[in-house]
Order: structure tokens, then C-alpha cells, then sequence
């Protein structure tokens, strides 16, 4: 796996962090939703380049 998709993915999991925040102090439920979703597909950004590294060890 790159580094720069390790770091993109983790950028996006501190906004989505930041964002459900938000939501959580401003009470908006879009903000909160929009910002779990967004760790989500951080967490299976993650998990797709884990995958890859292991395929990648495996085959060396």
C-alpha cells in the first residue's frame, strides 16, 4: 500500500470524526451521518490496502 492512500484515508476518517462532532453539537443528523459514513469508507480504504499488502507479502 502506498502511504499516500493510508493518508488519505486517515484524513478522511478525522474529518468524518469531525463532522459526526459537529453534528453531535449542533444536533443535525445529516452532519452526524454524513461524517459516520465518511469513517466507514475510511475503515474499508484501510482494509483494502491491508488486503493488498498481504497479497503482496504472500507473493514475494
Amino acid at each position: 500500500m502506498s502511504t499516500e492512500d493510508r493518508v488519505k484515508a486517515t484524513m478522511k476518517n478525522v474529518e468524518g470524526k469531525a463532522q459526526e462532532a459537529i453534528g453531535e453539537v449542533t444536533g443535525d443528523p445529516k452532519d452526524k451521518a454524513e461524517g459516520k459514513m465518511k469513517q466507514t469508507e475510511a475503515e474499508a480504504q484501510h482494509a483494502k490496502e491491508d488486503i493488498k499488502e498481504n497479497v503482496k507479502k504472500a507473493i514475494d
